[in-house]
């Protein structure tokens, strides 16, 4: 199910030509649940995808990368445009306006960013264990495809 989950009309009107991508992990059930609270209430221009779903070597995103945490890509924005966890949370909030714009200004800044981090290693060490989280979020990709073979 590659592109947006369930759309918001503001943010679809001033959707660019080759919009941001924001990935994250369609096998986990809370990365999944965050993904359509994203949808549903933060009006970014970006496609919320997941990486499973997406041409990793186009957006120049390594799996491990996709899979180590959620990843923000701006094609517009060359190099630059791209950032990891929390900061791609961040680069996602700004990217939406209105109030969301200012929260994600503020993890950028100090003391913020310096819990920003270590706060999503935690949650993301811990997915299977959260509200919608499954034992597949506990798994890397590889040691998935290989128990689903089983």
């Amino acid at each position: 199910m590659p592109g947006r989950l369930t759309g918001v009309e503001d943010a679809s009107e001033r959707r660019a030509p080759n919009p941001p991508v924001f990935l994250y992990d369609g096998d986990c059930a809370f990365c999944t649940s965050c993904a359509l609270f994203i949808e549903r209430h933060i009006p970014t221009t970006a496609d919320v995808t997941p990486w499973q779903f997406a041409d990793l070597e186009a957006l120049g995103v390594p799996q491990a990368d996709a899979e180590a945490s959620v990843q923000w890509i701006d094609p517009a924005s060359g190099g630059a445009g791209r950032a990891a966890g929390p900061a791609a949370i961040a680069r996602l909030l700004v990217d939406a306006g209105s109030y969301w714009r200012a929260l994600g200004l503020l993890v950028h800044l100090p003391p913020m960013r310096w819990i920003a981090g270590p706060a999503y290693r935690l949650v993301a060490r811990n997915r299977d264990r959260l509200p919608g989280g499954t034992a597949a979020c506990r798994h890397p990709q590889a040691e998935r495809d290989r128990i689903a073979r089983r």
